[in-house]
């Protein structure tokens, strides 16, 4: 089986080298040249746990290679993937196809034979009918089938997602195409992993589908944290009382400063305006957005009033008196993390984007770190008051609070001598809840979390 992967984003990259460990000949195409260099010298250009090694060993082995000549890889493949990107548009909340049509106009020109042109980029509804069409159009004589074969990996464990998935799901009207999407997915379905045929634009929707009900559940579980510091309740028990609940189950349902990365947010939108345009609202996904863009600078004033408590009420526990700056001197932060979430360099609507340039505005001087993130970072956040420090004590240091804003396991562990040795003030503001506060309280320091006594 011979495979073009259209794209070494993300998801190209990850089941590229994955299908080449299945047995497949995969060649990943990009339109970067600088990209492919560096692939084709054995660098990668993402940060995800195991990907350098699995694309190492199936470079050697031969069976998965790097080009920028897309004509060359398409017209050899019995399967081309389209896994270019769909970003939110820039005027409206419309996923952006071009790179999408782009490719398959690539695509169309070079076909030889009977080839599937599948989609693994994220698409609305009817897209793949619109492929087809461009395609034919282009090449009328050319002889292929279209199929929805979207994608479920997370950030920092994709690797493990795709050679272990809950489900592949393929959307195909062609005999043919079923046929050889199953042959390459052989291995799994030995593995017994539940295969789902459907039409194209089930399996259009499934994906988008899928996303906002896990957007909604820690859209949910943030509320949640809200009214349990209204009312003195514990959120994460909130959520374990309700996770064990077989029919809710326990994921995504971990207190956040807001859902980022490269899918929750453009999905959500994006599912919006397609109901939108086929004139039936999804009034809950639109909840989910509004709440979720702002919760973020809602954090953002939980940080100024932990900061500030003679100007502010319910921040932190009662009587838990905070040593923090004042208003009359500009505060320093420590920032640490920045990424969306841990195991991953990815800042895409990382919910540091909205937090950071807030606490700027309003005078604070940062100190951030990040263990995979920084150069990203650097790259889209202001750089006018942000020291960018080696480590989180070096973040901490003369810092008047350490902020917590994606949970990194070097996080969890911190030394709370040396902590407290380089704050100017023992305060810990703490957003993903992943210390006991009685345990931080009793090493001598003020700690704020959400949704917790």
């Amino acid at each position: 089986m011979k495979v073009a992967m259209i794209g070494t984003g993300y998801v190209g990259l990850v089941s590229g080298a994955c299908f080449a460990e299945f047995g497949a000949h995969v060649t990943g195409v990009d339109s970067n040249p600088e990209k492919i260099a560096k692939l084709k010298a054995g660098g990668v250009p993402i940060f995800e746990p195991g990907l350098e090694k699995l694309i190492a060993e199936n470079s050697a082995a031969g069976r998965l290679a790097f080009t920028t000549d897309l004509a060359a890889a398409a017209k050899e493949a019995n399967i081309v993937f389209i896994c270019v990107g769909t970003p939110t548009a820039e005027s409206s909340r419309h996923a952006d196809l071009s790179q999408v049509f782009g490719a398959a106009e690539a695509i169309a020109d070079a076909l030889e034979g009977f080839t599937v042109v599948a989609t693994k980029s994220t698409v609305p509804v009817g897209t793949g009918e619109k492929i087809r069409q461009r395609i034919k159009a282009r090449n009328p004589k050319a002889d292929f089938a279209i199929a929805s074969n979207p994608e479920f990996l997370r950030e920092g464990s994709a690797i493990r997602d795709f050679m272990h998935p809950d489900r592949i799901v393929v959307g195909c009207e062609d005999e043919r195409a079923r046929k050889a999407m199953y042959s390459l997915y052989r291995p799994l379905y030995l593995n017994e992993t539940p295969m789902l045929y459907t039409d194209i634009p089930t399996a259009e929707l499934i994906k988008y589908a899928a996303n906002c009900f896990l957007a909604t559940k820690i859209g949910f579980i943030n509320e949640m944290a809200d009214l349990c510091e209204k009312v003195g309740a514990n959120v994460q028990d909130v959520a374990r009382g309700m996770g064990l609940d077989g029919r809710i189950g326990s994921k995504f349902l971990h207190v956040s400063p807001g859902f980022g990365g490269s899918c929750f947010p453009k999905d959500t939108r994006a599912l919006t305006q397609i109901a939108q345009d086929a004139g039936s609202p999804v009034d809950i996904v639109e909840a989910v957005v509004r709440k979720n863009d702002e919760r973020k600078l809602k954090m953002v004033d939980k940080i100024w009033s932990a900061c500030h408590p003679e100007r502010s009420e319910g921040s932190h526990a009662a009587g838990d008196p905070s040593p923090a700056a004042q208003d009359d001197k500009a505060i320093t932060l420590a920032i640490l993390g920045l990424t969306f979430k841990p195991m991953t360099d990815d800042m895409r609507e990382s919910a540091s984007l909205a937090i950071v340039p807030e606490l700027l505005r309003r005078g604070a001087k940062l100190r951030a770190y990040d263990p995979e993130g920084m150069e990203n970072a650097k790259a889209l956040l202001p750089q006018k008051n942000i020291t960018w420090c080696t480590d989180a004590y070096d973040a901490m240091q003369g810092a008047d609070a350490a902020v917590i804003l994606t949970e990194w396991n070097e996080f969890r562990n911190l030394d709370w001598d040396k902590t407290r040795a380089a704050l100017h003030s023992p305060l810990i503001i703490d957003l993903r809840n992943i210390y006991k506060p009685q345990e931080v309280r009793e090493s001598g320091f003020t700690y704020v979390s959400l949704g917790r006594k």
